[in-house]
């Protein structure tokens, strides 16, 4: 003990007595490893006090009285005078008791560590879990109210969508072509194409009206199954209203005008994530439509676009028609153009 260097060879003189019945007898007291000792004059020990075990039956009063730990009978008192004793005494008791383990202390450091880890689990594993439920969890119809919802918000900006009679139809079978359930034509606001939860597929007009091949639409509708394979709509959209929304909408089935309002608002005005080229190709394999359309709508030299020219999965195969000629120019008129 380190404290005990200091005071290994200090002794003192002090009154002794084994019991109540006993005479009080002048003894010398030296400190020990952790003991008290008590010696008569002939250096013979008397007893050994645990300094742990040490209690002062009258603190602030002299001459000091101490008894060791259960035995109030059997006493020891020390002088005023012997100060340098007293203060050893006392310093070298505290030093045992800082040693000692203390369960409460342990007790409260073990629940405040639990309780930062339950902090810590609320903070970064939670909302990701709740996340993650919500998404599974939450059926197709009501994924594709979310989306007209959202769809609806996007018509303020973009003008309403463009439908006809006779055109409408058609973009029914693009899109069970295309493996989504829903296409919508806008007149502005999306720069080429959009998914929103419940599988509704956005496209720009212009992806309909400037090409001739319905091989280029088509293809920028498996380009947003394939973003959606990558990261689902709707967790897209959880993330960025925070987990609030997640528990609003696990718990009562809805979301605020605010959160899909602001989302709208900002997915029109993001770029659209990048694809790698062997996940976009999948899909077009998977769907039996070409990827080389897309690739020029894309670029027109096909230079940042050539692995979708080089791996086109329908290259050298027999093509089956996307959709009659006549129905493609029913639909190129659907905005009226």
């Amino acid at each position: 003990m380190t404290a005990l260097k200091q005071y290994e060879r200090i002794e003192a003189t002090g009154l002794w007595r084994s019991s109540p019945e006993e005479q009080r007898r002048e003894v010398v007291v030296s400190i020990g490893e952790a003991t008290l000792t008590i010696s008569d004059f002939n250096d013979r020990a008397l007893t050994h006090w645990s300094l742990a075990a040490l209690e002062r039956q009258n603190p602030g009063e002299y001459p000091a009285i101490f008894n060791p730990d259960g035995d109030p009978g059997e006493t020891l008192e020390l002088a005023e005078t012997e100060t340098t004793m007293l203060e050893a005494i006392d310093r070298l008791q505290r030093a045992i008791e800082r040693s000692r383990p203390h369960p409460g202390r342990l007790r409260w450091l073990s629940v405040a560590g639990v309780v930062a880890a339950v902090a810590a689990l609320m903070i970064f594993w939670l909302p990701g879990a709740l996340q993650r439920h919500v998404v599974a969890v939450v059926p197709a119809i009501k994924r594709l109210d979310i989306g007209n919802a959202i769809l609806r918000r996007i018509e303020r900006v973009s003008g309403r969508s463009c439908t006809s009679e006779d055109a409408q139809p058609v973009l029914d079978r693009l899109a069970q072509r295309t493996g989504v359930r829903k296409i919508v034509i806008l007149p502005a606001g999306v720069a080429d194409s959009l998914i929103l939860p419940g599988r509704i597929v956005l496209l720009n007009r212009t992806l309909i009206e400037d090409h001739e091949d319905p091989a280029v639409a088509a293809g920028f509708v498996l380009a947003e199954r394939a973003r959606a394979q990558s990261k689902d709509p709707l967790a897209a959209l959880l993330d960025r209203a925070g987990p609030s929304a997640s528990f609003r909408l696990l718990t009562t089935g809805e979301l605020t005008k605010e959160t899909m309002d602001q989302y709208g608002e900002r997915i029109m005005a993001e770029p659209r994530p990048e694809i790698d080229d062997q996940d976009l190709l999948a899909v077009f394999g998977q769907a039996a439509l070409p990827s080389t359309p897309y690739a020029y709508a894309i670029d027109i030299t096909g230079e940042s676009t050539i692995g979708l020219i080089e791996a086109d999965p329908m290259a050298g195969r027999e093509l089956e028609q996307i959709l009659p000629d006549r129905d493609w120019v029913v639909l190129q008129s659907i905005c009226g153009g």
